[in-house]
């Protein structure tokens, strides 16, 4: 089996978010999000989402592609959860490219394109 995992705050889910995940998806048999939890997105990334960890996560389980939620609650535990998982890829946008490269010893690294036209910071500015 082929373990993909990525991350993200997934507030204001959108289409762009799904069509990132389905992507995820089809790099492997198995996906798991780490989600940033509230703590981690107000503390480390000066950050607030409108949904708290519990709603966001609550709607990723929902997505079909979408196989297991952990927390995400440091910059610093990504190697750690490649292993404790057996992940084979890891998948972020490319708007990180190269900012997760010393994964590349443990696993594949794959930065995908955006979806064009949509972000979270997008909406939040449009509803403004």
């Amino acid at each position: 089996m082929k373990r993909v995992i990525t991350y993200g705050t997934f507030d204001l889910l959108h289409y762009g978010h799904v069509r990132l995940l389905k992507r995820a998806k089809e790099l492997g048999d198995y996906l798991i999000v780490g989600l940033s939890t509230d703590e981690f997105n107000e503390f480390k990334k000066h950050k607030e989402a409108y949904n708290t960890y519990p709603e966001r996560k609550y709607i990723l389980e929902a997505i079909r592609y979408v196989d297991k939620v952990i927390p995400e609650k440091d910059w610093d535990q990504k190697i750690d959860d490649v292993k404790k998982y057996n992940i084979d890829t890891f998948v972020m946008g490319d708007d990180w490219k190269g900012k997760f490269d010393f994964l590349k010893p443990y696993c594949d690294v794959v930065y995908l394109p955006r979806t064009p036209g949509i972000s979270t910071t997008k909406i939040k500015e449009d509803l403004k």
